[in-house]
């Protein structure tokens, strides 16, 4: 090795590091080099990551941190003063520097945190064994102390830090950057620093980005960091020099006269050797009940107390399963997992939060269902449990789990605390930079318009990168060959994409250990919850320490199922076992047969109703396969028609060979699961399972020598089986195809058996179930909106918010529900919860001054009554929402008056009013009246748009009602009778409708033209109606939200759905 860089930065070093990891090994190994450390800022983020990388790589990694340092103490927190700090790189010699540069990073972030996470020289010296330090950059305290003319500061603080690290552990750092003024200066009296004391020197670059083309790019990422742009003077910047990779030639040549500051480059890399022990499982222990002496008894004697519960007989299929996983879980040392696991779920269960029937491949365990975890019988289903345990690969079982999500948090705080904080930790994860957002970003910071930045962004499919966008997008290709401004945009936005911008918490990963975690792992504060303890390590770094990672996932249908159990329980006295209902009742059936799938789990999309209509499902394995084929692959493959016209005998079902039909006879011949394909490889060719699981595992990869090998083992074996060489290799022909749509049967089964749940409730408790959705959806009046037109179909009434009747969510009240308080827009949680609470202690409001008088709140304030006045939540006190809003101002006024007199702001007790004297209560609502009438120049459209916007339905009726003449002697029916009358065969013209327009979605065609999505709602039902650009350019004036209209034209029934084409729409 000639030379090794030692101060790196990449992306972890947030929006201020350009490289990816990938790209910085590849950039290594292009420029020859043998080694590289990396020095994120004040983070190990992407330590594992790179370890891994590097390795692989045949480059040597060198694990280290760019610290900061506090003056004085990492406790001392005294703005304009702690909020300074010095730079200190830290270099691991060793796994014990490993481990104390770990416990660093921890302190620094959870104890030394204020605007960075800082380290201080009491921490240094508990934990400088194994480290080697560099003085840093300009801002470290050795350069900072040259650079301002205080060489007997420097001097000190340099000997201060050999004193703590050691001879040969300190060294004076060096770097080449000729156009920075202040790095010549340093560098010259550090040379004369390193001649007085003996402190060696090390030459660096300080790494920012990897090619000196990337310098503009960099300079864009500090942009987008600062919210500054380029043009912007007095910004953070590094272009006034090079900060790129430069190569060991180049660090030599410009060292010439310091070439020993070259060489201890190398003798540090080579004294930096880490290895980190991957993929060696570190499990907790279950605390066993005592006289337990092992986790496998213990796990054995549950077993044998549970088996009952699932069981009324356990046959000999039970126990040999039974037997056989236990011999697995106990070969690989799980059973303390499957305890943990089994405990926190059951814990959950008892305190009624309601957990997911399983989750992933863990529902194939028949040991995961007795023990209570799933609630899918794997013997039933025909699940297989190596697909979740392969016996041949030991790697950590992966159980997720889904729980209420408004609960999850007692789960994660109830392993905090029976395992102890310092073992149990969320996991962190990295947003980075997609493609629109790195146009709009760059494009922001360039000074380039934002509407032509949102124009590019708006072109870029979703979920696609760049360079997939620009062969699939001739407007975008066409801007980007055609316009100099765009073409730079997007090469910028190209080296911004996929750079980390942000950390947040992971949403459902938490990783538990056996002793303290900063025993393995960094942590730090969530940048969201300072309360909040998360892991430096992203999920896959923490798998492959071998720690236990476990997915506590909040799913908000399981929130709706608990709320549904609760208020039947409340209003029926009735306690559902939601585990025990029937998966065969006829009437959930009906509903699923009918594609009435509102609030049904996973089967409410449109195309979703489409195919359950077609398909009329009878039975549960139809909900399994659903839930399977409803995905890009099989979709684009034709899957679901040919299972729905196999179902009904309109298509033929056929087998390669007869073996073949006890595995796929359920699917009709089709093959829809990776168990199936399991199972072939077990029955055709003589696989075990766990060669099976291989095979899955090859095939998903993609890999030509695993499939080639594969092939070859499979063919081979159905051969030697019997099976003729022509079909046999026709039967292979089946397996890759399913890299693309096979799924796996164990988590379609547990999904399926929560869209079961949710069908069966809103069956047979609608109004429970119903009340439960809106409350599963509160502040989103969208969603609001539709649920209210939904729960019209089904017969209900929801009755408007009352401020004497209405609580915080929506109720059932007999056989309608009542709008709750929260769910008006702009009214906020702490306001209603007064509201309520001086209800429940002072009984009703007898008037609204009454209402002002009693709830003394900082949040009835303007925005808020303005929003209650206008959602009529008033009404019931004879008062008029008019006049109410006329005089806005005085109520606020009033209110305030007695907010200060409550508050001892006045003197006597009487409220004073904008009106000038004290006034009682009923002269104040007197002269509010009096004001009112003067000032009311309402329209009835003005009350029926502030209750749409607000509440998301008409409260005090329909825009429609006013017409309802009209339109009978124009024999304009209503949307209901229009489809009705109108099969689903016939698409019907000279037709015409008449509602409210209550959203509008406009797009551009390929073509150039504007095309309108318009949803049309009368009294009862709504319709989309389609404005293709010839009728919009009849009457565009009328196409706005709330305008009531009659449209003219078509009806169209397209996959079962129907759309009202427009030929001609006039405003009523």
């Amino acid at each position: 090795m000639k030379f090794v860089h030692l101060h790196t930065h990449s992306h972890y070093s947030l929006l201020d590091g350009l490289a990816k990891i990938d790209d910085l090994i590849a950039r290594t190994k292009e420029l020859g080099m043998k080694a590289i450390a990396l020095t994120d800022h004040g983070n190990l983020c992407g330590a594992v990551e790179f370890y891994k990388k590097a390795v692989k790589a045949e480059i040597k990694p060198i694990l280290g941190v760019e610290a900061y340092v506090a003056p004085r103490s990492r406790k001392d927190k005294q703005p304009k003063i702690d909020d300074k700090y010095f730079h200190l790189i830290l270099l691991c010699e060793n796994e014990t520097g490993w481990k104390n540069l770990i416990q660093l990073i921890s302190k620094a972030n959870l104890e030394g945190f204020y605007y960075k996470p800082r380290i201080d020289k009491e921490l240094l010296r508990l934990h400088h064994e194994g480290l080697i330090a560099l003085s840093a950059c300009l801002s470290g305290e050795v350069p900072r102390n040259l650079l301002n003319d205080r060489p007997e500061e420097a001097e000190s603080a340099a000997l201060e830090y050999r004193e703590i690290f050691g001879e040969n552990n300190f060294f004076l750092e060096i770097s080449h950057h000729p156009n920075i003024p202040e790095v010549n200066k340093t560098n010259e009296r550090m040379v004369d620093l390193s001649k007085k004391t003996g402190i060696p020197l090390v030459a660096t670059q300080d790494i920012h980005y990897l090619k000196p083309e990337d310098a503009e790019y960099h300079d864009i990422l500090l942009a987008v960091q600062t919210g500054n742009k380029l043009s912007d003077d007095d910004r953070l910047t590094l272009s006034a020099d090079d900060f790129s990779m430069r190569s060991p030639e180049q660090m030599s040549e410009f060292f010439k006269e310091l070439p020993e500051a070259v060489e201890n480059t190398v003798k540090i890399a080579e004294r930096c050797t880490v290895n980190l022990t991957l993929n060696q499982i570190i499990l907790p222990n279950f605390n066993l009940p005592d006289g337990e002496t092992s986790a496998i008894s213990y796990l054995k004697k549950i077993l044998a107390e549970r088996l009952t519960s699932r069981y009324e007989i356990a046959d000999a299929k039970v126990t040999e399963r039974l037997d056989y996983e236990l011999g697995v879980i106990d070969k690989t040392g799980f059973a303390d997992y499957f305890l943990i696991v089994q405990d926190f779920v059951n814990w959950a269960k008892e305190r009624g939060i309601v957990v997911g029937p399983g989750r992933g491949s863990a529902a194939g365990s028949l040991v995961s269902y007795v023990l209570g975890i799933t609630d899918i019988d794997p013997l039933e289903y025909g699940l297989l449990f190596e697909r979740f345990l392969n016996p041949d690969r030991i790697s950590m079982p992966d159980i997720d789990l889904d729980f209420a999500d408004t609960r999850r948090d007692e789960v994660f705080a109830y392993l905090r605390q029976k395992y102890g904080e310092d073992k149990v930790a969320q996991i962190i994860t990295f947003g980075t930079m997609a493609a629109r957002a790195a146009i709009r970003d760059a494009g922001r910071a360039m000074g380039q318009p934002y509407g032509f930045c949102d124009q590019l962004a708006k072109l870029i499919p979703v979920s696609e990168n760049l360079e997939e966008a620009l062969k699939k997008v001739p407007e975008l290709k066409e801007l980007y060959e055609n316009n100099p401004d765009a073409k730079k945009i997007i090469d910028a936005a190209k080296h911004l994409e996929g750079v980390a911008r942000h950390a947040s918490v992971h949403a459902c990963g938490v990783v538990m250990s056996r002793d303290s975690l900063t025993n393995y792992v960094p942590l730090q504060r969530s940048p969201q919850d300072e309360n909040a303890i998360i892991t430096q390590f992203e999920m896959h770094s923490i798998e492959s320490l071998g720690l236990l990672k476990i997915d506590l996932l909040g799913l908000k249908n399981l929130t709706i199922i608990e709320n549904t159990l609760r208020l039947i329980k409340e209003i029926r006295d009735e306690n559902i076992n939601i585990s025990k209902i029937p998966l065969d009742d006829k009437k959930t059936f009906k509903l699923l047969q009918t594609g009435d799938t509102t609030g049904i789990f996973q089967l409410e999309s449109s195309g979703m109703r489409r195919y359950f209509k077609e398909l009329v499902p009878t039975e549960f394995e139809d909900i399994i396969a659903m839930i399977s084929l409803y995905r890009p692959g099989p979709l684009e493959m034709g899957m679901v028609p040919r299972y729905i016209a196999r179902k009904h005998g309109l298509e033929k079902v056929s087998y390669l060979h007869p073996k073949l039909e006890p595995i796929l006879k359920n699917t009709y011949g089709i093959g829809i699961y990776q168990e199936q394909m399991m199972q072939i490889a077990r029955d055709l060719a003589g696989f075990s399972l766990a060669e099976a699981d291989t095979l899955r595992k090859a095939i998903g990869k993609k890999i030509k020598v695993l499939l080639d090998a594969q092939q070859e083992k499979l063919i081979g074996g159905m051969i030697r089986n019997g099976i003729d060489e022509k079909i046999a290799k026709a039967i292979w022909e089946l397996f890759p195809p399913f890299a693309r749509y096979g799924f796996n049967r164990s988590h379609a089964a547990c999904y399926a058996l929560i869209g079961y749940r949710t069908a069966y409730l809103k069956t047979h408790y609608s109004i429970e179930f119903m009340t439960s959705l809106f409350n599963a959806d509160v502040g989103d009046i969208e969603r609001t909106t539709f649920l209210i037109s939904e729960v019209k179909k089904m017969g209900f009434e929801i009755l408007p918010p009352d401020i004497n009747q209405s609580f915080v969510d929506f109720i059932p009240e007999g056989k309608n529900i009542r709008f709750g308080l929260l769910a008006i827009k702009n009214v906020g949680q702490n306001i209603v919860d007064a509201i309520i609470g001086e209800r429940q202690r002072g009984g009703p409001f007898s008037d609204f001054v009454n209402f002002l008088n009693r709830v003394v709140h900082k949040d009835l304030n303007k925005k808020s009554l303005e929003s209650m006045i206008k959602a009529g939540v008033f009404d019931s006190l004879k008062t008029d929402r008019f006049v109410l809003f006329s005089n806005l101002e005085e109520i606020i006024f009033y209110s305030q008056g007695v907010k200060k007199s409550r508050n001892g702001g006045l003197n006597g007790s009487s409220q004073s009013n904008l009106f000038g004297d004290s006034y009682p209560s009923h002269s104040f609502l007197k002269k509010l009246t009096e004001a009112g009438d003067k000032n009311n120049e309402f329209s009835e459209k003005e009350k029926f748009g502030w209750e749409r916007e607000l509440l998301g339905f008409y409260l005090s009726g329909h825009p429609l009602e006013q017409h309802r003449l009209k339109l009978k002697n124009n024999n304009i029916k209503s949307i209901k009778e229009l489809l009705a009358n109108n099969s689903k065969t016939f698409n019907g013209n000279g037709c015409k409708i008449a509602g409210v327009i209550s959203k509008i979605h406009r797009i551009i065609s390929k073509a150039g033209q504007p095309i309108l999505f318009v949803t049309v709602e009368d009294i009862k039902n709504s319709l989309e109606v389609v404005v293709f650009s010839d009728a919009l350019a009849k009457n565009p004036a009328i196409w706005k939200e709330n305008n009531v209209v009659v449209v003219s034209g078509r009806l169209s029934w397209r996959n079962n759905e129907p759309k009202f084409v427009c030929q001609q729409a006039v405003e009523l």
